[in-house]
């Protein structure tokens, strides 16, 4: 009877700390609540896309009372996604308490192609070094899927495939500073490339990717670096050139 009252007292004592230990990490709050995007952030994202897209035209007007109606909410979340646009330049307020898209501007997209060109020269430069077989498989993979956007005169895939390739080297040098410098000029650019699309200029782009990823496989990191910097310049001169008045 001893045995069996001492071995029970042990298992007590073990739930009873096994307890103490789950209500200590209940009150740390290391589990929380997963949140979905609020009805703001959708709609911040829907009409940033929309915008950028140019499913929303430049200078195309904006009233937050239809918005609300066609999201199927308040106007409040839509006010406040409007507000963050226009804070990062896609949407301006006009006298009379008017909204609309901001319209293609030349001097602020070129702008726009000097700061991006270094940001992702200098993300090229932190991630040449760390490339995986991997990352390389993933450059080539991104290359052809732009080609075949090119060839299909798909504008949109073209960009995202664009993108992806860009991003490889974003995603290895893992600097969260960069990437939120290029949030607010990245939007400015893709607009003008999406108005502007040309099918040489884009095969032209494919033929510096293949130059950029053939010199991450030899290691030529100095090389990378100037490459991606000037495809990001050169399409910044180009488009540029063809939006200005003559």
């Amino acid at each position: 009877m001893n045995k069996a009252y001492k071995q029970k007292s042990q298992l007590n004592k073990i739930v009873m700390k096994s307890n103490m230990r789950y209500i200590g990490f209940m009150e740390k709050d290391i589990i929380k609540p997963i949140k979905r995007l609020s009805f703001r952030d959708e709609v911040y994202q829907t009409l940033k896309k929309s915008i950028i897209n140019l499913e929303l035209q430049p200078e195309e007007r904006l009233n937050d009372k239809e918005l609300a109606e066609r999201f199927g909410i308040s106007r409040t979340p839509v006010r406040e996604a409007l507000k963050r646009l226009e804070d990062e330049g896609l949407v301006e307020s006009l006298p009379g308490s008017s909204t609309r898209v901001a319209p293609l501007k030349l001097e602020e997209a070129k702008n726009a192609f000097t700061v991006v060109a270094v940001l992702h020269a200098l993300a090229a430069r932190i991630a040449c070094p760390l490339l995986k077989e991997t990352d390389l498989e993933e450059l080539e993979f991104s290359n052809k899927a732009l080609l075949l956007s090119i060839e299909k005169g798909d504008v949109i895939k073209a960009i995202e495939a664009d993108t992806a390739f860009h991003n490889v080297f974003l995603d290895v040098a893992g600097n969260p500073e960069i990437l939120f410098a290029l949030e607010r000029s990245i939007p400015k650019i893709q607009r003008l490339e999406i108005s502007q699309f040309i099918t040489q200029k884009g095969l032209y782009s494919v033929e510096q990717h293949n130059q950029i990823i053939s010199a991450c496989k030899n290691q030529e990191c100095e090389i990378v670096v100037r490459l991606v910097e000037e495809n990001w310049l050169s399409l910044g001169e180009l488009l540029t050139q063809l939006t200005e008045p003559r």
